[in-house]
């Protein structure tokens, strides 16, 4: 009777906590999507509105939003590290790295936060991230599409890999801003950024930027042939 009791209350515990972690990963799916959503609706009115006047001041009216957005995702790699989320570590860190890296140069350097490019790059983070986390919120309420599957695992990457040709040539703009500061600068009122040789940081950035990017499509395009073969098996089991 005490052991039957006792599995009754750990069968308890589990639901309890079973239902806790889906509801948080859906609320934090939901508030990213969300998120996501009203920044790109936002980018789109303003430039609708301004035209590309609107391309010079995206990032003020946007950055905290998106700050926001990219400084939780950090959470991604732990909830795939717990088992919340079933997916790949390696390139969700490459992705959550390479985005914080670059916002952080942008937010730190304000005259570039006015190009045209910054706009771009938020625009296609928007993209991406819409496009992923509509089909997570699928996931979690165990009702998959596969239009959406075949968008988050086929569409994404092509779109991933503009969105890290955009990353690059947007460090391209910070190099060509840096230098001058960096060679103009004298030794007694030299900021941490010229101490430490930014340009150089830079160039050596560049190539990893490439590896990661590398590595991250290597990975997703293994991951995209383990889903849509899960899912091919699926519909064989059910047309039987």
């Amino acid at each position: 009777m005490i052991r039957c009791l006792s599995y009754q209350q750990q069968k308890e515990t589990f639901e309890r906590m079973l239902s806790f972690r889906l509801a948080y990963i859906f609320s934090y799916n939901l508030f990213q999507f969300c998120g996501h959503t009203w920044i790109l609706a936002n980018t789109i009115a303003r430039y609708f509105t301004f035209g590309k006047d609107a391309l010079a001041d995206t990032f003020y009216s946007v950055g905290f939003v998106m700050s926001l957005c990219q400084l939780l995702s950090i959470l991604e790699l732990f909830h795939i590290a717990d088992g919340i989320e079933k997916a790949r570590l390696l390139p969700r860190f490459v992705q959550v790295m390479e985005k914080n890296i670059l916002l952080i140069m942008v937010i730190l350097l304000e005259e570039i936060q006015s190009k045209p490019v910054v706009c771009a790059q938020l625009f296609l983070w928007n993209i991406l991230d819409l496009l992923r986390y509509p089909h997570e919120l699928l996931c979690v309420m165990d009702t998959p599409s596969i239009a959406m599957l075949w968008i988050r695992y086929t569409l994404w990457i092509p779109l991933y890999i503009l969105t890290v040709a955009i990353e690059g040539f947007t460090i391209y703009q910070v190099l060509l801003h840096v230098e001058p500061t960096a060679a103009n600068s004298s030794p007694l009122k030299s900021t941490l950024s010229t101490q430490i040789h930014l340009p150089f940081l830079l160039m050596v950035y560049l190539p990893f930027l490439a590896l990661g990017a590398t590595v991250t499509v290597w990975q997703l395009l293994k991951e995209r042939h383990h889903q849509l073969g899960k899912w091919n098996k699926k519909m064989k089991m059910k047309m039987k």
